[in-house]
């Protein structure tokens, strides 16, 4: 793969990151520093510099009026929106728009109608939900929650856990097993409302992002026209799985990008800061975390990229991504802490970021996946029918 940018990509590189710098990273000078939004107006105005650009609707195919962006230019980005306070889980506080559901475009057209356009308008939001309390690092095998047909409906029983949103949004694609016999091929994907008979919010969880909570879904005899099951009866799995591959691209790319800003952050204290009479950059100790920093980001930038490309080019890319994902997420937790070390008492602090980043980088080796289920992706990749 050619690891240098086109001049194309040099300049949607070089406008984001200035966009960052000049005009998100000041508005996060004067809000707390555990917030996940702007104010009303300072959305609205970035939101309007964004269309301008022409970046607005990030990850929607351009068909549906997203823009005309390959997934290696996607990272790109990806990487330059994380590198601030927020950025690990709220890049830009999410004035690029998005495509919420990207399952959604797999929809027929009465789905859309009722479901993906009126996301796209910002007119509806949903949650996805798959993880369940019997184990979410196996979501095919773990699936206890049933969908068992009854005349034209659905009937679902069962709960979800660590779900974003399930409180707040108006609809969600909840998987289900609907053929006990089958494991991943026996798996119906189902949209759902929120406002439907049988579907509760047991509880709201907390965890270690700043300001952000899961929550807990019970599913009571909840009844779902059959018009509302996404895809095809049984082969829901496979829905979930190719977008939770790719996925797990831009997932790792923002894991770079806070890496690559606390490296930045970590150099210039290291330039700056003395002791006993002469400045840390001059500690062998200190010179040999930088080095290591720059291992992880140049290795996790590499690997992260490698995917993107295979995936752009519609190569199979599975392992690549697990790789992508693994690498930058262990990588970027260890970036983060090497660079708490080098500030010392000031990298404890919520004066810098970096004590945010330290707690929120430690989920990134779970969410879309855990680090072992990565390997075990890989394994089965390059082992083949070894075993099972």
């Amino acid at each position: 793969m050619d690891l240098e940018l086109s001049e194309e990509q040099r300049l949607i590189v070089d406008t984001v990151r200035q966009f960052v710098r000049n005009e998100v990273v000041p508005l996060e000078a004067d809000l707390d520093p555990d917030a996940s939004e702007l104010e009303r107006a300072d959305h609205e105005r970035l939101v309007a510099q964004v269309r301008e650009m022409g970046f607005y609707g990030l990850d929607i195919p351009p068909a549906y009026g997203g823009p005309d962006i390959d997934l290696v230019t996607r990272t790109l980005m990806a990487i330059e929106m994380a590198q601030h306070r927020a950025g690990l889980y709220t890049p830009c506080y999410g004035v690029f728009g998005g495509a919420g559901l990207a399952q959604l475009f797999e929809a027929n057209e009465d789905q859309k109608q009722r479901y993906l356009y009126p996301t796209l308008r910002g007119e509806k939001s949903g949650f996805f939900g798959l993880t369940e309390p019997s184990g979410g690092s196996d979501p095919a095998r773990a699936i206890q929650t049933t969908a068992v047909k009854d005349g034209d409906d659905w009937v679902l029983n069962g709960s979800k856990i660590f779900i974003s949103g399930g409180d707040t949004s108006d609809y969600g694609i909840v998987f289900a097993r609907s053929d006990a016999s089958q494991g991943r091929n026996g798996i119906t994907c189902f949209i759902i409302d929120a406002g439907m008979p049988g579907f509760h919010v047991r509880r709201v969880v907390h965890t270690l992002r700043s300001t952000h909570y899961a929550t807990e879904l019970q599913f009571d005899n909840l009844r779902v026209p059959a018009g509302n099951v996404l895809g095809e009866p049984h082969k829901g799995f496979a829905i979930a799985n190719d977008r939770l591959s790719r996925q797990r691209i831009p997932y790792a790319a923002g894991c770079i990008g806070v890496a690559v800003k606390a490296q930045e952050m970590a150099i210039a204290y290291a330039n700056q800061r003395e002791t006993f009479g002469d400045k840390l950059a001059t500690r062998q100790a200190i010179q040999w975390m930088i080095v290591d920093n720059e291992i992880d980001i140049r290795t996790s930038r590499w690997v992260t990229l490698a995917a993107a490309d295979k995936a752009r080019q519609n190569q199979p890319f599975r392992t690549e991504a697990a790789m992508a994902k693994l690498v930058a997420s262990e990588a970027g937790g260890r970036v983060v802490d090497r660079a708490m070390q080098i500030h010392g008492g000031y990298g404890m602090t919520k004066d810098l970021p970096l004590e945010r980043w330290y707690r929120e980088i430690r989920i990134r080796r779970i969410g879309e996946g855990p680090s072992e289920v990565q390997r075990l992706i890989m394994a089965r990749d390059l082992l083949g029918g070894s075993f099972h």
